[in-house]
C-alpha cells in the first residue's frame, strides 16, 4: 500500500439524495516524492479563478457525440477537459472512481505498506501499518521493495509501484496473493503476502514527555473528524497539542470542519462559493477553546486540511507552525459520463474567515519550522502553556 492505497483525490461525491463537499488533493504518493504541480523555477501556479472552466454540459456533449460516433467518451471527455485549462479537473474511470469513493470511506485493498522513492530511485518503505498483511509477513520500515510479482520496482514512479501492489492491472480483490522481492542490509528474501480489505489509519495519536499529545490527520476520511473531538475531549487536562496537518492532501470538508469544531465553540470556518452562489461553513459549539494548541504545516498541507489551518490561524485559536501550504482552494464537482466514467470539474473556491484566498497562495505560517519540525512545535507549545 502507499498513499494511493491510503487515500486519494478528495473529490465531492453524490451519495443517495445528499451532496458531500470535499476538496480536491493530490495522491499522497505524489506528496512523498515531491510530484507538486510546480513551474520550473518553484513558482505557485496561478490560482484557477483566473481560468476558464469547462462547463459540465459541455463534456457530457462530448462524451455523448463520441459515445454515437463509437469511440470512448472517457477519451472524449478526457480531450476536452485537458483544453479547459482547469488544473484540477481530471476524468476517471468508473473504478477509479469507486476506489476514491472507498478511500474516503476510511477503507483499502492492499497489503498495508507506505512507500516512497528516493533519490537514486530506490523504493523504500516508510510505515507498516500494524496488523497489516505486511506487518504480520515481518516487514519493516527502512526495507527495501526490489520487485513485485517478479517484477522490479527500481526507478519506477510510486503510482506505478502502488498499481503492482494492488493488481490493478487483474482487478485483484481482497486474498488475492502477491510476491515481493525485499532487502534489508545485505539481507535479500522474498515473502508472499495475500491482499486484504484494510482501514486507512487516518488519525494517529502519540503522547510525548511533558504532557503533550500529537494528533496527526494524514487526510479526512470518513469519522476522522470525531475521532480527533474524542481524544481532545479524553485528553489530560493541561495536556497542549500539537495537530500534525503535514502531507495531509485533503479529504472529506465536513470532517474537517468537525475536526475544527474540537477546538472552537462555534463560529465561521469558511466561506465557499459554487457558481457564484455564497455559501458558508460554520463549527459546532463546545470544542476546547483554551487547551495550548499548534498546527504544524508543511508544503504538502493541501486543501481542506488548508481550510481547517486558515480556520484556526484567522481566529486566534492555534499558533501556526511549519513552512507555507501548498495552494489549493477550489472546488470540484463530478459528473457521470455514458460509459460510467466520471469526469470532475472545479465550480468554484473557499476562503478563510478573514477573507483570505487559498488557491494559488496557500497558507503562511506564523511561525517557521527549522530543520526538526516537530521539536519545534514542542518548544513554541511550551511556551504557549508557560503563557497561559
Amino acid at each position: 500500500m502507499s498513499g494511493r492505497d491510503l487515500f486519494c483525490q478528495p473529490r465531492r461525491i453524490r451519495r443517495g439524495a445528499a451532496l458531500t463537499l470535499v476538496f480536491a488533493g493530490v495522491l499522497a504518493a505524489g506528496a512523498a516524492t515531491g510530484a507538486f504541480d510546480f513551474d520550473h523555477a518553484g513558482r505557485r501556479p496561478a490560482p484557477d479563478s483566473a481560468r476558464t472552466a469547462p462547463r459540465h454540459d459541455a463534456v457530457q456533449q462530448a462524451a455523448a457525440a463520441a459515445l454515437a460516433d463509437g469511440t470512448s467518451p472517457m477519451e472524449a471527455a478526457e480531450r476536452a477537459v485537458s483544453r479547459s485549462g482547469d488544473r484540477w479537473a481530471a476524468v476517471y474511470s468508473e473504478g477509479e472512481y469507486e476506489e476514491f469513493q472507498e478511500a474516503l470511506d476510511g477503507e483499502y485493498t492492499g497489503v498495508g505498506l507506505w512507500a516512497r522513492r528516493e533519490r537514486d530511485g530506490r523504493i523504500e518503505v516508510t510505515r507498516v501499518q500494524s496488523g497489516s498483511p505486511a506487518a504480520e509477513a515481518g516487514i519493516r520500515k527502512g526495507d527495501r521493495l526490489r520487485s513485485v510479482d517478479g517484477e522490479k520496482v527500481d526507478g519506477r514512479p510510486v503510482t506505478e509501484v502502488v498499481s503492482l501492489l494492488r493488481g490493478d492491472a487483474h482487478d485483484a480483490p481482497a486474498g488475492t496473493t502477491v510476491r515481493l522481492g525485499l532487502e534489508r542490509g545485505t539481507h535479500v528474501w522474498s515473502r508472499t503476502l495475500r491482499r486484504a480489505r484494510l482501514s486507512t489509519d487516518s488519525v494517529t495519536v502519540r503522547r510525548l514527555p511533558g504532557d503533550v499529545l500529537v494528533i496527526r490527520i494524514a487526510a479526512f476520511t470518513k469519522g476522522s473528524g470525531d475521532v480527533v473531538r474524542t481524544v481532545v475531549r479524553q485528553a489530560p487536562a493541561g495536556a497542549g497539542i500539537v495537530l500534525d496537518l503535514r502531507g495531509n492532501s485533503g479529504g472529506l470538508v465536513t470532517e474537517a470542519v468537525t475536526t475544527a469544531s474540537a477546538f472552537l465553540d462555534g463560529g465561521l470556518v469558511a466561506t465557499y462559493d459554487t457558481d457564484g452562489e455564497q455559501r458558508a461553513l460554520h463549527a459546532d459549539a463546545g470544542g476546547d477553546t483554551t487547551r495550548p494548541l499548534v498546527a504544524l504545516v508543511d508544503g504538502g498541507t493541501m486543501s481542506a486540511a488548508e481550510m481547517l489551518t486558515g480556520a484556526l490561524q484567522d481566529r486566534g485559536r492555534a499558533v501556526v507552525v511549519g513552512s507555507r501550504t501548498f495552494g489549493k482552494g477550489s472546488i470540484q464537482m463530478p459528473t457521470r459520463l455514458p460509459d460510467g466514467s466520471v469526469a470532475e470539474l472545479t465550480v468554484g473556491h473557499y476562503r478563510t474567515p478573514a477573507g483570505h484566498s487559498v488557491d494559488g497562495r496557500g497558507i503562511t505560517p506564523d511561525l517557521e519550522a527549522g530543520r526538526q519540525p516537530l521539536r519545534r512545535a514542542e518548544s513554541i507549545l511550551g511556551g504557549l502553556g508557560d503563557a497561559s
